[in-house]
């Protein structure tokens, strides 16, 4: 097998997480992929993938050549058809948080999709950590503060914020007036893989930030299940405005201590590397952020 179907081999090697599934997947023998990834170990002199009976996974030497075999395979492919004046094609691999798509992304995806119909679309919601190349993730929008990581940051703009609790809760619990109120009550917590603790309520006071970690009766890692406790009585919560204006109308959930600021959360775009970019990911990358130029966050 020459090198670049060796390296092609290897990416469904990992994206399969399977030396058997991708040889079923690409009709070829077990034995043929098999020898193409040790040919590649063998001639970069180390190992790409960690190997057990039931699946395999990139090790970090892996990862970064796994990254590089795409873009080259992508340029390669692309570069092609430059020559006859073709649009970017192929899957596009883009993570984010559900509600912010349904609200500020899926509503506008036909404008890209018009432009770039050969482009397909594999959108993921999460509110997890996920890395980027090991998972073969082509860019990922978030919301809220970052850790320090390699990754390339596009700002995106801010949402606003709001502190909300149910009327069956305040009917129990009482309607805080202040924040020294907040010591008596609880938080339906959102636990943070990164700070491997639930999120504290935050507000701005005297241009300071002031942090109450709450107890909690319950806590969740995603946006559904945090609005559906707070919702059920489980709690006092922070989220965005923008996901939850219908609860607060129907009166499912009613904004409290609205004389105090609670911090915007800053949105981001992440993607691996500012070089090795395929043609896909950067007319997408390029969409995203002067889609939020042309309609900013509110």
């Amino acid at each position: 097998m020459d090198k670049l179907n060796a390296m092609s081999a290897f990416i469904q090697v990992v994206e399969h997480k399977s030396f058997t599934k991708a040889a079923q997947f690409l009709n070829l023998p077990r034995s043929t992929l098999t020898d193409a990834v040790q040919q590649l170990e063998a001639q970069l002199n180390t190992r790409l993938l960690f190997r057990t009976t039931r699946q395999v996974s990139l090790t970090d030497e892996g990862a970064t050549y796994y990254q590089h075999c795409k873009y080259i395979l992508a340029y390669i492919d692309e570069s092609e058809n430059d020559f006859i004046h073709a649009k970017p094609k192929g899957t596009l691999k883009i993570e984010v948080h559900g509600i912010f798509a349904s609200h500020f992304i899926i509503p506008h995806l036909h404008l890209f999709l018009a432009e770039y119909p050969d482009i397909q679309l594999h959108l993921t919601e999460s509110d997890r950590y996920v890395d980027l190349i090991k998972e073969g993730i082509d860019c990922v929008i978030r919301i809220g503060q970052l850790n320090d990581s390699e990754l390339v940051v596009r700002a995106l703009g801010q949402v606003e914020q709001i502190t909300l609790a149910s009327h069956k809760y305040l009917e129990k619990y009482g309607v805080p007036k202040t924040l020294a109120d907040l010591k008596q009550h609880f938080m339906v917590g959102f636990y943070s893989s990164a700070r491997q603790k639930p999120l504290p309520l935050e507000f701005v006071v005297r241009n300071e930030l002031k942090l109450y970690e709450l107890n909690s009766m319950l806590q969740v890692n995603g946006a559904h299940s945090f609005s559906a406790a707070a919702i059920q009585g489980f709690g006092i919560i922070q989220a965005p405005r923008y996901g939850h204006l219908e609860e607060i109308e129907n009166g499912l959930l009613c904004p409290l201590l609205t004389e105090y600021i609670v911090p915007s959360l800053p949105v981001s775009l992440l993607y691996p590397s500012k070089t090795l970019v395929s043609p896909r990911q950067r007319v997408f990358i390029d969409w995203v952020v002067q889609h939020f130029k042309d309609h900013p966050l509110r």
